[in-house]
């Protein structure tokens, strides 16, 4: 054990109280668990869920706007992806000057309180977090 390492009992589950080994019973040994959260799980993939579970449909100009940080490839990398998993739908209109929609498909809505849980959780923890941080970067 490091000198640095810390022995925090009040973290383990008493004994009468078991946690499900997350890992146990898959078949195939997660691998598609692993696939799937890969994809719904990356930066782009949460943001883009929780603005279109927020917003419903939107333009790709729209989508692009309330996403901070994000390039226009990476957001369509990210849109292809999420509609390739049936997560979101892309809707063409043939129009001048054409005109693109996205949205949350019902596997998609499934997301939204995963999605705002997880954006509330970083928001809510982000002072701690950075401080941990800071904490660790000073050793």
């Amino acid at each position: 054990m490091s000198a640095t390492h810390t022995d925090d009992t009040s973290r383990q589950t008493p004994a009468d109280q078991t946690v499900p080994d997350p890992c146990a019973g898959w078949p195939d040994g997660g691998r598609t668990v692993r696939q799937t959260l890969d994809r719904v799980g990356d930066k782009w993939s949460v943001l883009v869920i929780g603005v279109l579970a927020a917003a419903g449909t939107l333009r790709f100009g729209t989508l692009h706007q309330r996403v901070p940080g994000i390039s226009q490839r990476m957001l369509t990398l990210t849109l292809r992806h999420l509609e390739r998993d049936g997560l979101v739908t892309r809707t063409a209109y043939a129009e001048v000057p054409p005109r693109v929609e996205y949205a949350l498909t019902p596997l998609g809505e499934s997301l939204r309180a995963i999605v705002t849980a997880l954006a509330q959780w970083a928001g809510d923890h982000n002072a701690e977090i950075e401080a941990a941080r800071h904490d660790f970067d000073a050793r």
